[in-house]
């Protein structure tokens, strides 16, 4: 019987008159512990189907973590993503503390057909961290980091932020490749591939990822590494969620002076054209040192501004030098490069990117920075969207294409087009405008970036020749395609 329907039918015919609380309408248990009724679910294909009370409740008794109902106080706070777009509706949410929680929350999905999500940090800009009526798996209690300057380690759990992982290794005076918006979780940031401003130097996060612990389908907590499941960590660097529940990955870390010469330049928008036509011969030539990310924005009380980003990780002195004909450029408004804390360009993008805006992304891989693209970034630009830039080059193009799962090595930098409001009524509007200036810039463009791009459906292409081996291993490790909230590979 539809469960649904049979509560709203009992009301309808005031059987609650008799019967004052029907199990499974009007009251709901906070916690699977205490079930008092089955719940009605989604299963992978779409279709309804009822998860038993006592199956529930097993669930909950298998867990250190609660597995909370919607009803419960936190239930909440734990369906909420970064992105408030995203209202979605669990009907489980398994607030893991250990990775045998996951395991029993993976073997409990697999063994019913159950719609999975994984919640690391929560940003998920796609929105694929929560779903309707399935199980979200929350990984963020299990947020600790630790760093080691002898064996020169970091090791995070998944549900961790991307600025616990700064502050870990920079308290040891090192660091490694880390995302421009330190609210970031590490899990899915990683898996993606994994940008920085240090990825010229370092290369991407994933590249700098030594081992990680992955609870696969069939529930396995598996360590693993170029020498232990070497397939699966060769497929969990850029081939994004596709193949377990990341629980932990040990991370590379380099010596590092967190006093660094950093900071923005910032134009007015009429200059646009000259900075970016220089940008685009300039910027080929740069050392691995230098990261330089053009970006343009219309801000409150400012304009339509275009603005670099720097980051120099070597001898300011150099940096200076090596600066210096950007500086030159036009007439800036601001000249705010100097000598600072990491932390300070690590986290200027927080606010603005801050939880609860409604937002919109698209992404484009740029092998070359030709005139055309400057003449479509300008011409199109629309003071609705914000465009901002993920550098590549350096360490990330010296990687060879297959050697991991990351599909792009021979992009010399990423562009994103993203759009914000805390207004519903105003999504249709900005989405439409994100994608008029996507459409713009795609003939210059190739493939997207999947922690990103909102409509990354298009894994075989995005994946170009890493394709067929991911599907593979896709179908060794995850045949029923539970992991499938994702820039989806379909098991081989």
């Amino acid at each position: 019987m539809n469960r649904r329907k049979f509560c709203r039918t009992a009301v309808a015919a005031s059987v609650a008159a008799a019967i004052p609380v029907l199990p499974g309408c009007e009251r709901k248990a906070p916690v699977a512990t205490e079930a008092d009724a089955s719940l009605a679910a989604i299963s992978l294909d779409g279709t309804e189907i009822e998860l038993e009370k006592a199956a529930i409740k097993e669930l909950g008794e298998s867990m250190t973590g609660p597995v909370l109902l919607s009803g419960h106080a936190d239930y909440d706070g734990a369906r909420t993503i970064w992105n408030g777009m995203h209202d979605k509706r669990p009907a489980l949410i398994a607030r893991c503390m250990s990775s045998e929680d996951v395991s029993n929350a993976v073997t409990f999905a697999r063994e019913r057909n159950l719609l999975t999500a994984v919640r690391g940090g929560g940003h998920s800009w796609p929105g694929k961290s929560v779903c309707d009526d399935g199980l979200m798996i929350d990984l963020s209690q299990m947020n600790s980091v630790t760093a080691d300057a002898e064996t020169q380690r970091a090791t995070a759990q998944g549900g961790a932020l991307l600025s616990g992982l700064d502050a870990a290794a920079l308290a040891k005076g090192m660091v490694t490749t880390a995302g421009v918006v330190s609210h970031t979780g590490v899990g899915g940031y990683t898996l993606g591939g994994g940008f920085g401003r240090l990825s010229r130097k370092y290369g991407l996060t994933i590249d700098n990822v030594t081992g990680a612990e992955l609870v696969t389908a069939d529930g396995k907590i598996r360590r693993i590494s170029a020498d232990e499941d070497a397939d699966l960590f060769w497929a969990i660097r850029g081939g994004g969620g596709n193949f377990g529940v990341a629980t932990a990955f040990e991370y590379q870390l380099h010596p590092f002076e967190r006093n660094i010469f950093s900071g923005s330049l910032v134009w007015p928008l009429e200059q646009a054209r000259d900075v970016l036509e220089f940008y685009a011969e300039w910027a080929p030539g740069l050392s691995d040192e230098m990261y330089a990310g053009p970006g343009m924005a219309t801000l409150p009380d400012v304009g339509s501004i275009i603005a670099v980003d720097i980051v120099y990780n070597g001898d300011p002195a150099a940096g200076e030098k090596e600066l210096a004909p950007l500086r030159k450029i036009g007439t800036p408004v601001l000249d705010a490069v100097t000598m600072q804390d990491y932390s300070v360009m690590q986290t200027n993008n927080d606010i603005a990117f801050g939880h609860g805006i409604r937002s919109y992304a698209k992404s484009g891989m740029v092998k070359e920075f030709t005139q055309g693209l400057v003449d479509a970034m300008i011409e199109a630009y629309d003071p609705r969207v914000f465009v901002g830039n993920h550098v590549a080059g350096g360490a990330v193009k010296r990687v060879g294409e297959l050697d991991t799962a990351f599909p792009h090595r021979n992009a010399e930098i990423m562009i994103v087009m993203a759009t914000g409001s805390h207004d519903p009524a105003t999504d249709d509007e900005l989405i439409a405008a994100a994608r008029a200036y996507y459409k713009a810039l795609e003939p210059f463009m190739g493939g997207y970036y999947d922690n990103i791009d909102f409509d990354g459906d298009e894994a075989p292409g995005n994946y170009g020749p890493a394709y067929e081996r991911l599907r593979k291993i896709k179908g060794e490790y995850d045949p029923g395609n539970l992991f499938r909230l994702n820039s989806n590979i379909e098991p081989g």
